[in-house]
């Protein structure tokens, strides 16, 4: 079944030689984008749907989200708001609440939570473990992340679980965790931070992950200044994400590599940390993606178009750029080709916008302006909450 999508205002992300096109027309064919060019030149489908004169984007792509967790943190981000600075120890109130819920609870609220973000535009969604900290429970997570969502990280290497010896976890996370772990995941990560994990420690568990055959992902330089970035280029890793305190030779590092930026904002909202310095990153070349970091504690939002308003507000990325971080930047994080962009070939991952210009993203912050989704080349239904 084809779909050619008439009377678009303004067409995103569907030419190797400019982004945006006026007066354009896409063909979908089974999963896939068929054609994109001109309305005039528009070739004939099995059926028709008039944009009228919205604007066509590629679903977003959130490439750092935390799905598999139970309850919430509604309490710490009060206190947040009324002046404790957020640590990463907060990661172990989860840890408890998650190891006693159920496989059928966890999965429930990855489902919720996918079914959300679809319903604001996003069409690819990754998800890390972490919420765990076991053998048992760091497998539990990534099995039911992977029968959920597009892109798996394993994630053992979140913080130390409380009276266990840091060297000790490090050897059981390299270990017997990433071996049960490595078959449900793409990526391996580590939350390289004061708190967390060291230089020695993170650069010991990427290495293992890698011989394992996961792609090296890091958490980096969210709390302070520290060696994460540089160790994430060192690894060649897909992303080093939040990027909150970068220095010159973080900046300069990253745009020497293909190791993309991937910035949090919504993350220095719910944390009232400062913005990370994304027109620093953009003009020295760095790669640059955003995404929500959803989780229960330092970012409860699933809204990229949220993430696009941040981005443009506070962190100076102009409207533009803001949205391809949100759609190619989270598809190079991912190392993925096939979405990201509506250019022939790609996943029929298609949002239309309640608007006629990209710039409203940003321009009408916090209004619902979703119109219509495909996902792989299906138009999403919600019912009840959830995908159909």
């Amino acid at each position: 079944m084809s779909t050619v999508i008439t009377n678009i205002g303004e067409l995103a992300g569907a030419a190797e030689d400019r982004w945006l096109m006026e007066d354009a027309a896409l063909v979908i064919d089974g999963g896939h984008i068929a054609w994109a060019g001109p309305s005039r030149r528009a070739p004939a489908a099995d059926e028709a749907y008039d944009a009228g004169g919205r604007a066509v984007l590629p679903g977003f792509v959130d490439s750092h989200a935390h799905l598999v967790f139970a309850g919430e943190r509604a309490e710490e981000f009060a206190a947040r708001m009324s002046g404790r600075p957020y640590a990463a120890g907060g990661i172990r109130t989860t840890v408890e609440r998650t190891r006693a819920a159920s496989d059928d609870e966890l999965r429930a609220n990855v489902r919720r939570l996918v079914a959300e973000m679809a319903r604001q535009g996003t069409t690819t969604v990754e998800c890390k473990s972490g919420y765990g900290l076991t053998v048992e429970q760091e497998e539990r997570a990534v099995r039911i992340a992977a029968s959920l969502v597009d892109e798996v990280t394993f994630l053992g290497a979140h913080v130390v679980p409380a009276d266990t010896d840091p060297a000790e976890y490090v050897r059981l996370v390299t270990g017997p965790m990433l071996a049960a772990c490595a078959p449900y995941a793409r990526f391996v990560d580590v939350f390289c931070e004061r708190g967390a994990f060291d230089a020695d420690q993170t650069r010991e568990i990427l290495t293992a992950g890698r011989a394992a055959g996961l792609v090296p992902r890091l958490h980096a330089n969210q709390l302070g200044h520290g060696p994460g970035v540089a160790i994430a280029v060192e690894f060649d890793a897909a992303s080093a994400d939040h990027c909150t305190f970068l220095s010159e030779e973080d900046v300069a590092a990253l745009a020497g590599s293909r190791t993309v930026a991937t910035l949090l904002p919504a993350v220095e909202f719910s944390t009232r940390q400062p913005y990370p310095d994304a027109r620093a990153l953009i003009d020295a070349g760095a790669d640059v993606a955003l995404a929500t970091d959803c989780n229960p504690g330092s970012c409860y939002s699933s809204s990229m178009a949220f993430c696009v308003a941040l981005a443009v507000r506070e962190m100076r990325m102009t409207p533009e750029e803001a949205v391809r971080a949100a759609t190619e930047g989270g598809a190079k994080a991912l190392r993925r080709t096939d979405v990201g962009h509506l250019r022939p070939g790609a996943r029929a991952d298609v949002l239309i916008l309640d608007a006629p210009s990209h710039i409203h993203l940003a321009y009408r912050p916090g209004v619902p302006q979703v119109a219509r989704v495909w996902r792989n080349g299906r138009a999403v239904e919600f019912r009840h909450g959830n995908l159909s």
